[in-house]
């Protein structure tokens, strides 16, 4: 492949987000896209229509024409195509959560390293405008709250809020914080699907720092927040409306507001998926390890399952509000839960 020479690239999956996949790779100039492959042709082709290009049933059909894949079908199918794409020595790009498991992942990572092929996780947030600014500012976090709610969508029902929707954010601290995690709790409630719908989680990390999350798709409204707080400052984040402030101390003693200097960064407006291409594109033609990579896919997804078997100890539903198994930090989220139910089985 030559500097100037376009990266062939196949979209697999052509659901809601390998749509969005396939219809920027169809723009963007570095890349020659050859398909979007899914068992559903008729999806396959709106998505081919949509993009320019051509629709495949099978992606195996592809494998040998292209330079790198976009892995973006359901959960339990990213090992086996991940797998079957690296062992034909092409780059992938897998959307999170990297596998269904940590020795599927592990799996996945080794094949990638062994054939020095690049094997990147779509966390997508890492290249959220907001979120590229604010590691520039956080260096020694002692606590981070974290909310990500929406409503129930259910082409993920397969899977639970954590793997779903929390484990962007597990990404995120993880990546902030750069330490083990020492313990965590967890609680959740299942009330729109199989799996768990809401979850609170608190992570203590062996530097300290402590972490409170909370994952729901059962909100009506959307809101995507991280604020984190160090000695000298507070640094506010919003996901959704990308944007950053940031609260320092001006004096070692705060006596009122002029003592405190507010900092609102200019963050550029570019699209986070058009970034992770771009991303994904410079390390494929310059051989260099992505920044979501496959390591830092194979932690989120380990901390993701030790959450949800945490949750299997303390899920409200099926212990019928037994307060003796709820921690004291989270004992009102069950009637949060229930109430917020109720709303949305009335609307």
């Amino acid at each position: 492949m030559t500097p100037a020479s376009k990266i062939r690239v196949a979209v697999v999956g052509a659901g809601k987000m390998g749509t969005y996949h396939a219809r920027l790779l169809g723009k963007t100039p570095e890349v020659d896209l050859v398909g979007v492959c899914d068992t559903n042709v008729w999806k396959a082709q709106l998505a081919a229509w949509q993009s320019n290009t051509a629709a495949l049933r099978d992606y195996r059909d592809v494998l040998g024409r292209v330079d790198a894949v976009i892995i973006a079908v359901p959960t339990p199918l990213h090992y086996d195509v991940g797998k079957a794409s690296l062992e034909a020595g092409v780059h992938v790009l897998i959307e999170k959560p990297l596998a269904s498991s940590v020795d599927q992942a592990k799996e996945l990572l080794a094949l990638s390293e062994g054939k020095k092929l690049v094997l990147q996780v779509g966390h997508i947030e890492r290249f959220n405008p907001a979120v590229l600014e604010a590691v520039r500012h956080i260096r020694d976090p002692r606590y981070i709250t974290v909310e990500r709610l929406g409503p129930y969508d259910p082409r993920t029902a397969h899977i639970g809020v954590v793997m779903d929707l929390m484990i962007h954010d597990l990404d995120i601290v993880l990546t902030l914080v750069g330490s083990e995690v020492e313990s965590l709790e967890a609680i959740g409630a299942n009330l729109l699907s199989g799996h768990e719908d809401i979850a609170n989680v608190r992570v203590r990390f062996k530097t300290g720092c402590v972490a409170d999350l909370t994952a729901s798709r059962i909100s009506l409204a959307k809101s995507r927040k991280l604020r984190a707080f160090q000695k000298d400052s507070y640094i506010s984040l919003d996901y959704g409306k990308g944007s950053l402030k940031i609260y320092k101390k001006k004096t070692a003693i705060i006596r009122s507001l002029k003592d405190v200097e507010i900092l609102v960064p200019k963050l550029t407006g570019v699209d986070p998926l058009k970034n992770e291409h771009l991303h994904f594109l410079d390390c494929i033609r310059h051989n260099r390890k992505p920044w979501p990579s496959g390591e830092r896919g194979v932690e989120a997804l380990k901390l993701a399952l030790q959450i949800t078997d945490e949750l299997e100890r303390y899920e409200i539903s099926g212990h019928a509000g037994s307060r003796s198994l709820i921690p004291a930090w989270a004992q009102d989220l069950g009637k949060i839960a229930k109430t917020v139910g109720k709303d949305i089985l009335r609307s």
